[in-house]
């Protein structure tokens, strides 16, 4: 990521300078933290269709979305967040942070999307089937109502899912993993300004 960044800003380097330049100056990459199974499936829900196979490609924007939830530890306890991605762009095109699981934190995520995006009916909604969040009543009459199409990978399995799980990992080893905040409030701060 170091000599990615280098390219980025115009310094011509190999990746193997930086690396040794690295290790002598003590410096390490992100490390990543364990990982632990949040994904159960609820036993009266009903999950739709698996539409992408695991291929995650769209040829234009707006055309699929991903979408998870993760949790980040404070100090006070546990801060939530969903967050939908745009398969095409790549960018996270909306987001909610919570205190608490509930419905209306992905309501609220695809809210902020809907309200930017302005996509036109037919896109697909790709999530797993964390717990019954994605498979409630509420968000599938909000999906239903704005014309987005859902689809759900299988419980438990992360490659179903892949594109939105990278996402997860890269923001605990860039941010998450880097930082340990007092307080819910912090993490909602240093989050915004690492997804904005």
């Amino acid at each position: 990521r170091v000599h990615a960044e280098l390219r980025t800003l115009g310094t011509r380097c190999s990746r193997k300078r930086v690396e040794r330049l690295m290790r002598e100056a003590g410096l390490q990459g992100c490390m990543r933290g364990k990982r632990r199974g949040t994904t159960h499936r609820g036993r009266r829900s009903v999950a739709a269709q698996d539409l992408l196979k695991r291929n995650f490609r769209a040829t234009q924007m707006d055309r699929v979305w991903v979408a998870d939830i993760t949790y980040i530890a404070t100090a006070e306890g546990f801060l939530y967040l969903a967050f939908i991605l745009d398969v095409h762009s790549r960018r996270i095109v909306g987001w909610s942070m919570e205190n608490h699981l509930g419905t209306e934190l992905v309501v609220a995520a695809l809210r902020m999307a809907v309200w930017r995006r302005k996509p036109a009916p037919g896109l697909v909604h790709h999530s797993d089937q964390g717990v019954h969040y994605y498979t409630s009543l509420s968000f599938g009459q909000r999906l239903g109502e704005v014309g987005i199409t859902p689809s759900m990978g299988r419980t438990g399995s992360a490659l179903d899912n892949a594109m939105a799980e990278s996402f997860v990992s890269t923001l605990k080893a860039e941010l998450v993993s880097r930082m340990a905040f007092p307080s819910r409030q912090a993490a909602k701060s240093a989050i915004f300004e690492y997804l904005e």
